[in-house]
């Protein structure tokens, strides 16, 4: 070998540790950056040496994609969690305090408490104080379901604003990787960006993705809906600011087509889909649920002729804006929980006599049933036995259709509470296979600090060897010319 061909061989050498150097630096550097794939120099043998070819990214397409449909699905399933613990707190409060349930279940109390001494004024205005709680209970109930679904909706709408935001980035990160390939240069920072972009695009919708020339990048929902293809397709939202019960959000739209609602709880992907799936589902059940205790409270409660002469049962202690007649039986009437009230006939703060609940007649006499207004207990008894009759309750609202308004008042908090445990466990289970997912992608693509070390270690042995055989040819080049 010649002098000169072993000093090619001596430079090209430190020239491709030097920039295998710089690769492990970089990757140390980015240790702890989650969206930096790792790197590595890929040499050439040539016939002076050896020189860095390319500058390999680590990728693991099919762990990358498990990755993002494990993120989807934990993102959706942590968002339903907490907002089902929200809407649970806020209509039937801390250990269900403030649930119809709770304020049946007290009222049930104060009557039986009333008629062991239906003479007493106190015990007759606790029974009325009891029925004020159970239509507090209801309309504020109703009350924080509707301004549960105007903040999901708000929600809705900052989501789609930032899932368009992101998508406006992915085109700009997506062209950057289609110039940067196509001509050959360094498309690895580019790619952990897009990477980055696609796992933020995720949180929010469930994607699939493929790649074609030059590593241009499609994006699809997982119900085939187009998001990116060569630009960002539109997501579109109408907000729906004021809701009451009756009242539809609307739908979010991608590049024209509606987003699709899971059937399922469990199968729930995505913050998007959780938020409308609160929003026009969980809460208008939970909404159909207070509407029909409201009705079954106005009903076992209601008076009936007492003449003989056949007439309709009318509302009694409770009412309604339809009253005094009965809201129609067996099936819901939408937003009654927010409109049932206490009849004036009944409240002594508006003039109202609560010992009408011992007597009757707040529908005149005929509705009369202790018309010699002594001190009997059978009505008081009567509508305590009322609220553990079975009567039909309307299939909307998800829950038994034939049980007692005790048992349908205790089936709707079971119901809530049956979605916050199994939400509860099938975010565990996500949180669990992302993190699986994230630790396989980790080893795969990530950086292991104790092995960048040791390569670092090793390359600077290269270098020295480089160096030394740099030396000692110069020496003997030195020794040439000074012999010339």
């Amino acid at each position: 070998m010649s002098l000169s061909t072993a000093l090619s061989i001596a430079q090209n050498a430190l020239l491709a540790t030097s920039r295998r150097t710089s690769v492990v630096s970089q990757n140390i550097t980015n240790a702890d950056n989650a969206d930096y794939s790792r790197r590595s120099a890929v040499l050439t043998s040539t016939d002076t040496g050896v020189r860095v070819s390319t500058i390999q990214r680590a990728a693991n397409a099919a762990l990358e994609k498990q990755n993002l449909s494990a993120l989807s699905q934990w993102e959706g399933q942590q968002s339903l969690l907490s907002k089902l613990n929200d809407l649970a707190l806020g209509v039937n409060g801390s250990d269900n305090a403030s649930s119809a349930a709770t304020a049946l279940g007290d009222l049930q109390e104060a009557l039986q408490l009333y008629a062991t001494t239906p003479s007493s004024a106190n015990l007759a205005e606790g029974a009325l104080n009891a029925a004020r709680q159970v239509v507090r209970s209801l309309n504020e109930g109703s009350a924080q379901i509707q301004s549960f679904r105007a903040a999901a909706d708000a929600e809705i709408g900052a989501a789609v604003d930032d899932l368009n935001k992101l998508l406006a980035d992915f085109e700009t990160a997506n062209k950057a990787v289609i110039a940067a390939t196509s001509t050959g240069r360094d498309a690895n920072t580019a790619m952990d960006q897009r990477n980055a972009l696609l796992r933020q695009i995720a949180q929010y919708v469930p994607i699939s993705t493929f790649t074609r020339a030059n590593s241009d990048m499609v994006i699809t929902t997982a119900d085939g809906s187009t998001l990116f293809e060569t630009v960002a397709r539109e997501v579109s939202f109408e907000p729906t600011t004021v809701y009451g019960a009756g009242i539809e959000g609307n739908a979010v739209y991608i590049d024209s087509v509606p987003l699709s609602s899971a059937d399922s709880m469990s199968a729930i992907s995505g913050k998007l889909g959780s938020l409308v799936k609160l929003r026009d589902d969980v809460a208008v059940t939970f909404q159909s649920q207070l509407d029909e205790i409201a009705r079954g409270t106005i009903q076992a409660f209601a008076e009936t002729d007492q003449s003989g002469g056949g007439a309709s049962a009318l509302a009694g202690l409770f009412t309604w804006s339809g009253g005094p007649a009965l809201p129609a039986a067996g099936s819901a009437s939408t937003g009654l929980a927010a409109d049932i009230s206490v009849n004036a006939a009944f409240d002594s703060d508006r003039g109202g006599d609560p010992t009408l609940l011992r007597d009757g007649g707040a529908n005149g006499a005929a509705y009369r049933a202790n018309s010699a207004g002594a001190s009997y207990s059978a009505l008081l008894i009567r509508y305590g036995d009322a609220v553990d009759q079975d009567m039909n309750f309307d299939a909307g609202a998800g829950i038994a259709t034939s049980v007692s308004l005790s048992e349908f008042t205790a089936n709707s908090v079971g119901w809530i509470e049956g979605l916050r445990q199994n939400a509860s466990r099938a975010e565990l289970t996500s949180s669990a296979m992302l993190t699986r997912t994230q630790e396989a992608l980790s080893s795969e693509t990530g950086v292991n600090v104790d092995i960048e070390m040791t390569l670092l270690l090793d390359l600077e042995h290269a270098y020295e060897a480089s160096a030394r055989i740099l030396r000692t040819v110069d020496e003997m080049l030195g020794t040439l010319l000074d012999m010339a």
